[in-house]
């Protein structure tokens, strides 16, 4: 992994007043704010580095401060050192510990893995849930509306959540959505699991589905948030190889049990555990300081105690004694900054900030991803994956579940690779080289069922490079840019704005695939899908910046500014 090429210590120490850096960095707030630290030497002959990390680049924050040589070196910076200037940022390493970030990482990261698990669950239940043998009820004789209300139920229930936390997420808070979005997972997967009939099924599989809206809104801001900036994009990267562990997971319990009576209560009642872990483990966790800080600079409190509590989050999270004089430091620097950018704002925002100014072009970014994630074919080209390799000489039903697994384990080393390469190759080279692989593959699909029909292996060869393509880029990247894309002050806005429109064009793919493959054919289907990749490939190389070794401050300084 690209986190462990590190050259960082294993165990946590602190910078002490009297030790002085390279260059005098104070420790990021998960590298909110790159500000000299206060020292007995002055750092007024740092002041073109200093220019280069300046977040906000606001006059108003540093007004107050006669600094000569900063001026000068403002007025000398350019467009063209621009690329130049991001060096000393991504040169920069925050010291942690691993042992603190865990933690903070797996708790939240299990949203996604129980996402992943109902995916890979639902396959197995629902042929559970329809024998006559194996359901263990007198209602599996299921029409297909109602059979496709028990698979896209968590789908509605994901949407639904979606829209219920837009208005809410700032005041509801990253911690406590997560702890809800716990809770209904428990309740969605104990209620189905016992289900005496198909109308309690249904709502035990909304509720687990509003769980899922909000794990996976909540889940990605949390680990942003908390993350030391240079393993950002692995950590958020990992949560999605987290969904894929899930899809597997559920590949499993399914295989396993698929031949038991009331097979599917025990497929969908095995995610209430991991859930209670989940929550325990988020009631353990602190809330996210920059949270707190946004809430302070809102006045949706007393500033000294949403402060304090701050300093005391920052604190735990990075292993250190409570209140300490780094942490304190930061949360005093990352106040001032939130407070410049406030001011340069208006006031009071709305409910449609997040199409206005800065946020709108980070929706265009983040919402254009995780739209082409869905529009290029992801549900229909995995629907094809039985047919395909059935077609390549494999067996047909009997190995049906261990080819789903086999698909799983080739998901799952995708994206190892992308968590392992993010950080290092960057989010632009990922997303480009895998979507221009997601095209090929789709145009090598549409060609083995136009004339290359005869030669099978073409389309599993297409079906696994589809599959390894998309988890290098548009599944673990998409949401690593939509987490790290949005200013700070409509984040939580923006994120869910993006995770609806995540599983709205999922639903609507979804929904036409049936009917656009009866009027077109699977080959002119694949086809329409290639040359969205193709659209989706222009969008990223002219639209999707890189933002690699960036704080989240200087991704809205640099780039949305």
């Amino acid at each position: 992994m690209a986190c462990s090429a590190t050259t960082q210590p294993l165990l946590n120490f602190e910078l002490s007043h009297s030790h002085q850096p390279k260059r005098p960095y104070s420790l990021p707030l998960c590298s909110f704010i790159k500000k000299p630290r206060l020292s007995p030497k002055p750092f007024f002959s740092q002041s073109k580095d200093y220019t280069k990390i300046n977040i906000f680049s606001s006059p108003s924050l540093f007004s107050r401060q006669k600094l000569g040589s900063h001026v000068a070196a403002q007025s000398g910076y350019s467009s063209g050192e621009e690329a130049e200037s991001l060096l000393p940022d991504s040169a920069y390493q925050e010291p942690f510990s691993w042992s603190s970030v865990i933690f903070p990482f797996l708790f939240p990261a299990l949203g996604g893995l129980l996402f992943g698990y109902d995916i890979g669950a639902t396959s197995g239940a629902t042929i559970s849930l329809q024998s006559p043998e194996l359901s263990g009820t007198t209602w599996f004789n299921l029409s297909a509306i109602q059979l496709g209300l028990v698979v896209s139920g968590s789908l509605y229930g994901a949407l639904l959540g979606s829209l219920l936390v837009y208005p809410i997420a700032d005041s509801l808070g990253r911690r406590r959505e997560l702890l809800i979005a716990a809770l209904l997972y428990v309740l969605g997967g104990v209620l189905t699991a016992f289900a005496p009939g198909l109308s309690v099924l249904l709502v035990g599989r909304l509720l687990y589905g509003l769980g899922i809206g909000l794990a996976m809104h909540g889940a990605p801001l949390y680990i942003a948030e908390t993350c030391p900036s240079q393993i950002r994009g692995t950590l958020i990267s990992l949560k999605e190889l987290f969904i894929v562990l899930g899809i597997l997971l559920g590949y499993f319990v399914g295989s396993f049990q698929i031949n038991a009576v009331g097979g599917w209560r025990y497929m969908y009642g095995c995610s209430a555990p991991v859930a209670l872990l989940m929550g325990l483990g988020m009631w353990s966790l602190p809330p996210s300081p920059r949270w707190l800080i946004l809430r302070a600079v809102q006045g949706k409190g007393s500033l000294q105690e949403l402060k304090e509590k701050a300093i005391l989050a920052l604190s735990k999270l990075r292993g250190r004694a409570p209140g300490d004089a780094a942490s304190e430091k930061q949360i005093e620097d990352t106040l001032i900054s939130v407070k410049s950018a406030y001011m340069e704002q208006e006031s009071e925002g709305n409910i449609l900030e997040v199409f206005q100014g800065p946020s709108l072009k980070a929706f265009i970014i983040g919402g254009g991803l995780v739209l082409f994630q869905q529009i290029t074919g992801q549900p229909s080209v995995l629907y094809y994956a039985g047919p395909i390799l059935q077609s390549a000489g494999f067996s047909a039903a009997a190995d049906a579940t261990r080819l789903s697994v086999v698909v799983g384990l080739f998901k799952l080393l995708m994206t190892w690779i992308a968590v392992a390469k993010v950080d290092d190759l960057g989010r632009r080279p990922l997303l480009i080289g895998g979507v221009g692989g997601i095209a090929l593959s789709l145009f090598l699909l549409c060609a083995y069922y136009k004339f290359l029909g005869e030669f099978p292996y073409v389309a599993v060869a297409a079906l696994l490079l589809y599959v390894g393509c998309y988890q290098i880029s548009f599944g673990p990247i998409s949401w690593l840019m939509v987490s790290e894309i949005f200013p700070l002050r409509t984040r939580g806005k923006g994120i869910s704005l993006a995770v609806l429109t995540n599983f709205g064009s999922n639903a609507i793919v979804t929904f036409a695939f049936s009917p656009l493959k009866e009027l077109l054919g699977a080959e002119n289907l694949f086809l329409l899908f290639g040359g969205i990749a193709l659209i989706s490939l222009l969008f990223v190389a002219l639209y999707v910046p890189e933002t690699k070794g960036l704080s989240l401050e200087e991704i809205e300084s640099k780039i949305l500014k």
